[in-house]
């Protein structure tokens, strides 16, 4: 494989002088808000209905729902063990598109990018792998997705393969680099003739391959510092005969960011609305460099990240921001270099007269419909290899009234509307490569979120809406989570100062002055130190990780929750970082439903140890000591500083007697001053300072050097040292609980590491309290069912008591009634008054299931219709034949 040489073209958007003159201000300010409100009218008129002035009528993102017959062996899977949440497939394509997908293994609804993690949002309609070349004379594009097809040029013929290192015993930890990876094969090799509004629309064909096959690698974790990214990997091969000569490889990207369920085309019911309409309010960006977050010192790193956001937020009639984040997409590794990337953005429409992208004035070219949506092969190539860097688009406005190197849209209220917001959809490429038959490259890239971009919910109107300040918005927005996670995932996937493949070389540094002092009349530097920013080239895909969480059971007791839990992995995996046994202690949480937000922790249990705090001068006078060493048992600190013949027994030394202002000196080394605090709570004392107690507090620690014993071992087959429980009272024995038991490590001060803590999310488990003693012996009690009567005017999802972790649904379709006290195999059916049957339910659960005693009804008959009012009964018939019969009373 060799890089052709290339000289990029670049164009930093820099507002003319005259912008900032106080005239020019003026005027860019001054149209009437009746005239932008009518402006607004006209642009969603325009989107939603001049579909007939283009012969292109394939560019409709209703239209590609009629595609997916032609997608061949398509599967999908979900990234869903981190904060953002999203489909990957096996033919090139991110997100769902028009089309709704399900999990080809566990049948779950594909969201379409939530961020963060049951915030019921959409921050993704679809993104795709775009592959460029030029062959022999032809200029050749094959797309996993874009505006006008949906998959037809990439097909796998095997499914997508699932590994995991979360339990390093199971089948599905061989080869794995994360907590969920997946990995497809597929090539542009599969041709037929598909219908004309599908061909490409230039050279008027089907698909022409290139010849490919592409190896896609994803990896996500659910650690808090690796949460908000996943890592996707794409091995290209030429499997052709002929040279790809100047390949670029692309991601494009449709962001359509809004509240999940809402429809994309049409205006959301929320009175509060303050944008354009959901799908089509959307602003883009590219961020190419940004101060390192890792840095002691200043540094501009190289970024390279495309982001979209909701112009607004979309703050509801409340005020509260119901997008206020952000998710975008960046190139890692070895072959990332900002002088070989592109930035195209555009945003699309029927009409070519609003279908806009920016264009270097240099090169400007009509791009088969628009300046903006590239059709065909040929078109989707420029884009991709013009080594141009796009404005904000924000800046569209000032772009048609002031000199600048870049093509305007021609009329000043389109401007206007698309600097507001959008169908934005971006293309992030890099190239060029030359590709021989049987040569590959690897490139990576990032799909980032961040948490938080609007500070407040009147940016865009402060800015954007009333006045025309696009300068003061896009200062006023917080990008800075979304690069710390960006910056975070490149250094997963080539960790900075590591030599990974024992060559010497560790990646690109800088020293980093820290301290200086004056000699004569020059500076001479005291402290220096070396920073890695960039790693050897070669992936590790591996950072600090917390300990695996435990295994846990959950069984019902009066009132509350019996929660087993074993730590054996927990308590004896070493870090794949720093290769040490980091465990520091268990925390258990009980929730209504299982997101993050919902759970409140009951109880802790960490070991008993203490962090030394060291005196550094160097240091603000303020904050002069810190910690630079992992924690220290209590043993291990009398050891080393206590006094008299035997030390380690010096029980009068008093650890937490020294402070900052009051530190240890050491008798040898006088200049040498620290002091100890506690490094958690140091809840050590099971039963006593915590709830958590061992199941056999007499078990000795296992030797590990000497294979188990069965008397070591449960009924079960786990280690009966690691065994722990606790009894979660105050619970209601009418409502369903999630328990989590995490664990989390000490950190890692050396690496600057906080304290890591696996996520609520791996051992989640459901469970419902019981009211007696007979639901736990499992005697046949009288089975009861609530509420009873049903009563709509009572807003029971308003209470919680239904529809949890189902925002996206309309109310008539997460109602529920419960009937409870119920045999853990059993069979219960609705009759009418008139003795129809409403509903059978199949209640087939094992006794020591938790939710064995508890059955839901959702209001919805056999033929699929919602229950009217009325006086119903119902019938519980067991295994052996016993039945028992009570009424319900709906109140609709």
């Amino acid at each position: 494989m060799t890089k052709s040489q290339c000289i990029p073209l670049r164009s930093t958007f820099t507002l003319p002088e005259r912008v900032n003159d106080g005239n020019a201000v003026k005027t860019a300010r001054t149209i009437p808000p009746i005239l932008a409100i009518c402006c607004l009218l006209i642009l969603i008129i325009t989107v939603t209905g001049q579909g007939q002035d283009s012969d292109n009528q394939s560019g409709s993102k209703d239209y590609q729902a009629n595609l997916g017959a032609w997608v061949v062996n398509d599967c999908m899977r979900i990234h869903d063990i981190g904060n953002i949440q999203f489909g990957i497939s096996n033919f090139g394509r991110i997100g769902t598109g028009m089309k709704p997908f399900t999990d080809c293994y566990t049948g779950a609804a594909v969201p379409r990018a939530e961020f963060p993690r049951g915030s019921n949002t959409a921050y993704l309609y679809t993104g795709a792998i775009w592959v460029g070349a030029i062959v022999r004379s032809d200029t050749l594009v094959s797309c996993g997705a874009d505006f006008d097809t949906k998959g037809l040029e990439f097909h796998s013929d095997q499914p997508l393969i699932h590994r995991s290192i979360i339990n390093p015993d199971s089948p599905l930890a061989w080869d794995a680099v994360s907590e969920q990876d997946f990995e497809a094969i597929y090539t542009d090799t599969f041709t037929r003739d598909v219908p004309y509004l599908f061909r490409d629309p230039i050279a008027q064909r089907s698909h022409a391959p290139l010849n490919i096959e592409i190896t896609q690698r994803s990896f996500a974790w659910s650690y808090p510092y690796t949460e908000d990214f996943v890592i996707i990997e794409f091995t290209i091969r030429n499997i052709g005969v002929e040279l790809l000569n100047d390949t670029y490889v692309g991601v494009y990207m449709d962001h359509d960011v809004h509240v999940a369920g809402a429809q994309v085309t049409t205006v959301p019911p929320d009175p509060g609305r303050k944008g354009i309409t959901a799908g089509f309010d959307d602003i883009t960006g590219f961020i190419p460099t940004y101060p390192d977050p890792f840095s002691p010192c200043d540094f501009e790193d190289t970024v390279g990240i495309a982001w979209t956001i909701d112009n607004d937020g979309d703050p509801n009639i409340n005020n509260d921001l119901v997008v206020p984040s952000v998710t975008g997409i960046r190139f890692m590794g070895d072959e990332f270099d900002l002088d070989r990337l592109s930035y195209n953005w555009w945003v699309w429409n029927y009409n070519n007269r609003f279908d806009y992208g920016p264009q270097w004035r240099q090169h400007t070219r009509t791009l088969g419909h628009g300046l903006g949506t590239p059709y065909g092969d040929i078109n989707k190539y420029f884009l991709m290899s013009n080594l141009e860097w796009d404005f904000p688009q924000p800046y569209t406005y000032y772009v048609n009234y002031y000199p600048t190197d870049w093509t305007s849209v021609g009329d000043w209220f389109t401007a206007y509307m698309l600097s507001m917001g959008g169908d934005c959809q971006y293309l992030l490429s890099l190239g060029p490569f030359d590709l021989k038959p049987g040569d590959e490259i690897t490139l990576p890239v990032a799909y980032v979120g961040g948490e938080e971009v609007f500070s407040d919910p009147m940016i865009f109107e402060r800015n954007l809406g009333n006045r025309f300040r696009p300068d003061l918005y896009l200062n006023e927005l917080d990008f800075s989570d979304l690069i710390h996670n960006s910056m975070t995932a490149a250094r997963i996937y080539d960790n900075p100062g590591i030599d990974t493949d024992g060559d010497g070389y560790k990646g690109e540094f800088y020293f980093c002055v820290l301290d200086s002092v004056l000699v004569g009349q020059e500076w001479v530097y005291t402290i220096v130190d070396t920073f890695y920013y960039k790693g050897d080239g070669v992936p590790d895909l591996k950072g600090s990780a917390p300990p695996p969480a435990p295994d846990i059971w959950v069984s019902p007791s009066i009132g509350g929750l019996r929660v087993r839990f074993n730590g054996y992995r927990s308590e004896t995996t070493r870090d794949l970082f720093s290769s040490q046994i980091d465990f520091e202690g268990y925390k258990v949480y009980v929730g209504r439903d299982n997101r993050a937000s919902s759970y409140s922790l009951v109880t802790s249990y960490d070991l008993n140890n203490y962090d030394k705090m060291i005196f550094n001068p160097y240091l603000h006078p303020q904050a002069m000591f810190e910690l630079q060493d992992n924690p220290f048992s209590l043993e291990e600190l009398l050891c080393l500083y206590g006094e008299g013949a035997e030390p380690c027994q010096d029980i009068d030394f008093d650890i937490l007697s020294y402070t900052a202002s009051s530190p240890y000196v050491h008798p040898q080394f006088p200049e040498s001053l620290f002091y100890f605090v506690k490094h958690d709570f140091n809840q050590s004392r099971l039963g006593q300072d915590t709830d958590i107690r061992k199941l056999y507090p007499h078990e000795p620690l296992p030797d590990r050097s000497k294979p188990l014993t069965e008397d070591q071992l449960t009924d079960d087959g786990y280690v009966k040292y690691y065994e722990y429980e606790i009894i979660v009272n105050g619970l209601l024995p009418t409502l369903s609980y999630y328990v989590a038991v995490t664990a989390f490590d000490f950190g890692s001060p050396v690496a600057g590491l906080n304290p890591l803590e696996s996520s609520k999310s791996l051992n989640a488990t459901e469970a419902h309290p019981v009211g007696s003693e007979s639901e736990l012996t499992g005697a046949l009690d009288k089975i009861y069912v609530y509420p009873n009567p049903y009563r709509i005017d009572q807003n029971y999802r308003d209470q919680g008591f239904e529809g949890r972790m189902r925002e996206d649904r309309p109310n008539d379709r997460v109602r529920q009634i419960t009937f409870a006290n119920l045999p853990p195999k059993c069979t219960i059916r609705v009759f009418s008054l008139d003795g129809d049957l409403v509903r059978e339910i199949i209640h087939d659960s094992e006794y020591n299931d938790p939710n064995s005693r508890h059955a839901t009804w959702d209001l919805i008959t056999r033929n699929t219709q919602i229950t009217v009012s009325g006086l119903y009964y119902w019938t519980v018939e067991d295994d052996q034949g016993r039945v028992q019969i009570g009424k319900l009373v709906i109140l609709m």
